[in-house]
């Protein structure tokens, strides 16, 4: 671990802290990252204070003013040899993901996989960021609209994905000719300074030091001054419905944007037709994948009544197969929760559940007695359960699945709709009546939409985010890009007349 630590420039006390540079001495309080498998201190960083974060701002403005005039493929190329310079590290960066984080080691490379391929999107995206010309009424007119950076882009990120998230904003961001600010989760800190330090190479190349920083420090003091700062147009926020709804009035009341990607209570509806072998394999990894600490975990599978005790036979022999550990062990499926917190808020959702009348078919306990006994380990459950249960209605950011039953589709789609969040959704079935249903207006009124395929697991291509109470936010990849730059509509007048449009005659 020492000499992983030491290749990504982590030290024993870390500055939190870049504005151009590294400040040597932020002046905010101490946090300590820990290893969720066993409970032990990895290291300290010293975090930041208001003071810090207004050095910060302006030295995102300052390159701002500088990067906004950059040919739209010239940035482009500054992502491509930071999508390089990611691929010397992909492995040390995964592993780091999995010891901080505590996702398993093939999802930690994963994530860093996935910073990679959104780099390469970008800068196919910089030579592709059109306007359109539009017919003028008037003659001897052009109309057309373009497209303007906004400015300094702030990104607050989730502990889940702590390195993959920030890429989706910053690197559009950057191709936008936007600056952008890092606030990252204190839960997770030296992953972003890991990812700070590989940027560092390539902005220091080209002399572009700025352009991308970090701000470290508590959601009080330095959360709080990014999303009531007006000199950054956007906030990108990813997190609880709870933090999303503060962080989108705040930045409303100052009249910015925000782009909010929050909470996911997503469900798989499993038809009497569906392909059982290939739903219990999907709904396996969107349940226990990230040990249920996604946004897009499968929390509900929403099955008709006739098929769901083989269904219950089937995904409890595949439970039982899930090797619990070290995330750093290739055997090893799921690793810890988050922290002692999450552990807590589980147990506690468990006792709720058979209080409300749901019966656990498998799993249900924290594992103290676990080989890695102080570390934040639980087991994956399945919860027969009943559409009227309210805690249905609350994303529990563990591994609990709910298996409720149905009778025809109308009645599935209707328990499938019937919570207030609306990220992903999927449907196993072999009718093309039933999945044109489900994706019709009618059906699925979440942002992303599957057939025979989980919930988990969106291509970087399509833009990613969900509807109600997740935020109504799009990332990534199709035209999001328009949601970090302005629209301006333009019109030149070649003639030596001036008529107005709608036929107006003025004087």
């Amino acid at each position: 671990m020492e000499q992983l630590l030491k290749d990504l420039g982590i030290n024993k006390v870390n500055s939190g802290v870049y504005g151009g540079e590294w400040f040597s001495h932020p002046d905010g309080k101490v946090i300590k990252s820990i290893n969720p498998t066993n409970g032990k201190e990895i290291a300290n960083i010293q975090s930041a204070d208001k003071h810090d974060y207004e050095r910060v701002i302006q030295s995102s403005i300052n390159a701002f003013i500088k990067w906004r005039i950059i040919p739209a493929p010239q940035r482009g190329d500054i992502i491509r040899q930071i999508g390089n310079e990611l691929r010397l590290y992909k492995e040390m960066l995964g592993q780091l993901v999995s010891l901080e984080m505590g996702k398993i080691i093939a999802e930690g490379e994963g994530e860093v996989q996935e910073m990679i391929d959104v780099a390469d999107f970008a800068v196919g995206l910089s030579r592709q960021l059109y306007g359109l010309t539009i017919a003028s009424e008037r003659p001897k007119h052009r109309m057309y609209e373009q497209w303007h950076p906004l400015g300094l882009v702030g990104v607050i990120s989730a502990f889940n994905f702590p390195v993959s998230v920030w890429s989706w904003n910053a690197f559009i961001a950057i191709i936008c000719g936007n600056s952008v600010v890092w606030k990252p989760s204190s839960k997770t800190p030296l992953c972003a300074i890991a990812v700070q330090n590989i940027i560092n190479r390539v902005l220091e190349r080209n002399s572009l030091q700025g352009l991308m920083n970090l701000i470290i420090g508590s959601g009080d003091s330095v959360g709080e001054s990014l999303i009531q700062d007006k000199r950054v147009p956007l906030i990108s926020a990813t997190g609880s419905c709870y933090m999303g709804r503060h962080v989108g009035q705040v930045v409303a009341q100052r009249l910015g944007k925000s782009i909010l990607e929050l909470g996911g209570n997503n469900a798989i509806i499993l038809m009497k037709d569906c392909d059982m072998d290939l739903a219990v394999r999907a709904i396996l990894f969107g349940a226990v994948g990230t040990s249920g600490q996604r946004c897009t975990t499968t929390r509900r599978v929403i099955i008709e009544e006739e098929i769901i005790n083989d269904f219950i036979i089937r995904l409890t022999s595949a439970y039982k197969q899930i090797k619990i550990g070290n995330p750093l062990d290739k055997q090893v499926l799921m690793g810890p929760l988050i922290d002692h917190k999450a552990v807590d808020t589980m147990m506690e959702a468990i006792d709720r559940i058979k209080i409300e009348g749901g019966k656990v078919l498998y799993g249900g306990n924290s594992l103290t007695d676990h080989e890695y006994k102080d570390g934040f380990f639980v087991e994956p459950t399945i919860i027969l359960a009943h559409k009227e249960m309210k805690i249905l209605q609350e994303e529990i950011f563990a591994p609990i699945l709910y298996l409720i039953p149905f009778n025809g589709i109308e009645e599935a789609i209707s328990i499938h709709n019937n919570v207030p969040q609306g990220l992903s959704s999927a449907m196993f079935t072999e009718s093309l009546m039933n999945s044109e249903i489900f994706l019709s207006s009618e059906g699925s009124d979440c942002g992303i939409a599957n057939i025979n395929i989980g919930t988990s697991g969106a291509e970087i291509g399509g833009a990613f985010g969900g509807e109600k109470d997740t935020g109504g936010g799009r990332e990534s990849g199709s035209d999001a890009w328009k949601g970090y730059m302005r629209r301006q509509t333009v019109t030149i007048n070649w003639s030596k007349e001036l008529p107005l449009s709608q036929g107006i005659q003025f004087g």
